[in-house]
């Protein structure tokens, strides 16, 4: 594909493929069980993303109820104690 590009493109320091050019050139795609396995592995992606935003966001709101809890005085840190 590469050097379908290199032999169409035009220009001396900028090149530029027209319109006409860039839908004669061949694109390879994968098998169609390549395809699925890059969409299994993908959607495993999505769902892992999905259970981390939803620590995070756990995560953040118990900080944020902690940080209240300091702030106003309900619960006190004890001197001396370590982190």
């Amino acid at each position: 594909m590469r050097s379908q590009l290199i032999k169409i493109a035009t220009g001396v320091s900028v090149y530029s493929i027209s319109k006409g050019n860039l839908a004669d050139i061949s694109i390879p795609l994968p098998s169609l069980e390549e395809q699925s396995a890059i969409a299994a592995i993908l959607s495993d992606m999505d769902a892992d993303i999905s259970t981390l935003e939803a620590r995070h966001e756990k995560t953040r709101a118990l900080k944020q109820g902690m940080m209240q809890e300091l702030l106003t005085g309900r619960i006190r840190l004890v001197k001396g104690a370590e982190a």
